[in-house]
């Protein structure tokens, strides 16, 4: 309720004053340290009074790629940040963590509301448009009815799974199926899903949760939007299923803010489920029951960490929290807790529709199953693509994406975003499958693939992913907070013509800190983009370090600026 009650001050003032906040806090008989703590830890929560135009650009790799930094340096141009208006400033031009619009990069936000691919032109427009006359358009809505191999219903009546379920009660066939099919949690750890549920059905008392995890933030990634979009209905009785499978009575639907349509799109679902009598007491005319409802997340990539989730759903700051003990043994409201990914709850109905042989017939090479995968950056058809797990990444950029554009070669590319680090062209016939990768010294993560044409400096790309990580941190433990800032402090000298081979040492020296001692996997990752480059683009740091000099000519103050943003046209696939 905390959060329903700071977006209800925030609408009606546009930030939270200091006297609201006060009245909140007596009214909910909550101290207000707290409540300011909750406030002010949280990117969608605004404790000063905005600017009439409040201009966010993404800056994180897919867009940091496609020209964001002379995006933003034109607006600051444009919009000198010094005119003031009734005591607000006029316009605010800054950066943003990822705004999930990877395949349409660069993307902004203008007062809440997001624009991808949008023009230096048509930006520059809707700003002047905003401060003349106190408007914006509305952005396209999401396009909806894509058909995927993975959904059982095309042409049938949906929600099958959960009417054999409730018909036959044969708990132990379900998971039986589930183990069968290798499912493993799609959303970065790859956690066994059948272990886990089981691991939440046999802990004591009734009072269990289901929590599915749609805060996809992690630059790159986009693809759980694109499922959201499209297979909604699957989501949501994977949901429905483990519910009844674990006996947990109530799910929660964890969505970022920033994935207003496909809210939306849920929340139409959600009703429509209820009024056929799949959720809400008494499913299907049986004595089973089972309640969703949507959390809208109010910001922050930490809010991924499935401990830190369950922190902001219970009102707190999202730090995550020590393990053990572990969700499945005390997760929401300290209640056993199963949490799993979009795409991990979207495969459950598939799999108990059509068996666990025909899901592991859908992989290549040994790996089970269909994988989405979002592909962005320098391909000529960015997008989310639905693909066999086990697909050769080179076949997913030349087949699937289209290629480089305009003849660009291969350079390198991300697997997973930041946290899989960058692996060089010499290494795309490695396949997108979780041993694969695991091999190559990399990850499957959540299927974000990162595609990088020669041009691109590394060094750059590892400075910029490192950013991100830092600008995410929660603060909460000392080796993330500080060792993040102190990696960008050290690359970003190596980029300036500052640094030395003598930092090598203390790069490897934060690097075992952060890995070893960090709380949760964001502070285990942050050192994941340079060590990766320091293993696959040795010479490009060398020729920083050595000679300062950029081989691509994107550091150093007399380089040549970075690489326009590509004008090949962007289209979802």
């Amino acid at each position: 309720m905390i959060f329903d009650d700071l977006r209800e001050i925030q609408r009606q003032f546009g930030y939270l004053p200091a006297e609201q906040l006060r009245a909140l806090a007596q009214k909910i008989d909550l101290p207000l340290y707290r409540l300011h703590g909750v406030a002010s830890f949280y990117p969608h929560f605004r404790l000063t009074p905005p600017p009439k135009a409040d201009v966010r650009v993404c800056q994180d790799m897919s867009c940091h790629q496609r020209g964001a930094a002379q995006l933003r340096s034109s607006l600051e141009s444009d919009f000198p940040q010094t005119g003031q208006l009734a005591g607000n400033q006029n316009v605010a031009v800054r950066n943003v963590s990822c705004l999930g619009r990877c395949d349409e990069a660069p993307a902004v936000s203008i007062n809440d509301h997001i624009f991808a691919g949008a023009s230096e032109n048509h930006v520059r427009e809707m700003v002047r448009a905003l401060l003349a006359e106190g408007h914006l358009p509305e952005p396209p809505r999401t396009q909806q009815g894509v058909e995927c191999t993975s959904d059982p219903y095309v042409g049938q009546q949906r929600y099958g799974a959960v009417r054999r379920l409730v018909e036959s009660r044969d708990w132990d066939s379900a998971f039986a199926t589930l183990k069968a099919s290798g499912l493993r949690g799609l959303g970065g750890a790859g956690f066994p899903t059948e272990s886990k549920w089981q691991l939440v059905r046999q802990a004591p008392g009734p009072e269990k949760y289901i929590v599915c995890n749609a805060d996809e933030s992690e630059p790159g990634t986009f693809k759980d939007r694109f499922i959201l979009t499209n297979l909604p209905h699957l989501v949501v009785e994977g949901i429905i299923v483990a519910g009844l499978l674990t006996g947990a009575p109530k799910g929660i639907l964890y969505i970022r803010h920033e994935y207003e349509d496909q809210e939306r799109i849920l929340e139409a679902e959600i009703r429509r489920c209820r009024e056929a009598h799949f959720l809400g007491p008494g499913i299907l005319g049986s004595d089973l029951s089972f309640e969703l409802q949507m959390f809208v997340s109010p910001g922050g990539y930490i809010c991924g960490e499935e401990s830190a989730l369950l922190e902001a759903i219970e009102g707190k700051r999202a730090e995550p929290r020590n393990k053990p003990p572990f969700p499945v043994q005390q997760g929401l409201w300290n209640k056993p807790t199963a949490i799993n990914n979009v795409e991990t709850f979207a495969n459950v109905p598939s799999i108990l529709m059509r068996g666990a042989e025909w899901h592991k017939a859908q992989g290549l090479a040994g790996a089970a199953g269909l994988k989405f995968i979002g592909v962005s950056g320098d391909v000529v058809r960015p997008g989310v693509y639905e693909v066999p797990m086990g697909t050769p990444v080179s076949e997913l950029i030349s087949r699937y994406a289209g290629g480089l554009p305009s003849g660009q070669k291969l350079k390198a590319f991300a697997p997973s975003g930041p946290s899989s680090g960058f692996l060089p062209a010499a290494m795309a016939e490695v396949r997108l499958d979780f041993k694969s990768l695991a091999d190559a010294g990399s990850m499957l993560g959540s299927g974000a693939l990162v595609v990088f044409a020669e041009g691109t400096c590394m060094l750059d790309m590892a400075l910029n992913a490192t950013q991100f990580f830092r600008n995410e941190s929660c603060g909460k433990c000392v080796p993330c907070r500080v060792g993040s800032q102190k990696l960008v402090d050290l690359l970003a000298d190596w980029t300036q013509g500052h640094g030395s081979s003598t930092d090598l040492t203390l790069i490897d020296e934060l690097g075992d800190t952060l890995r070893l001692t960090s709380i949760c996997g964001l502070g285990q990752v942050v050192p994941a983009p340079i060590a990766s480059v320091l293993k696959h683009f040795r010479d490009e740091v060398d020729a920083h370090l050595s000679r300062r000099e950029c081989p691509s000519r994107v550091c150093f103050s007399n380089a040549q600026p970075q690489r326009a943003a590509s004008a090949t046209a962007l289209r979802p696939a």
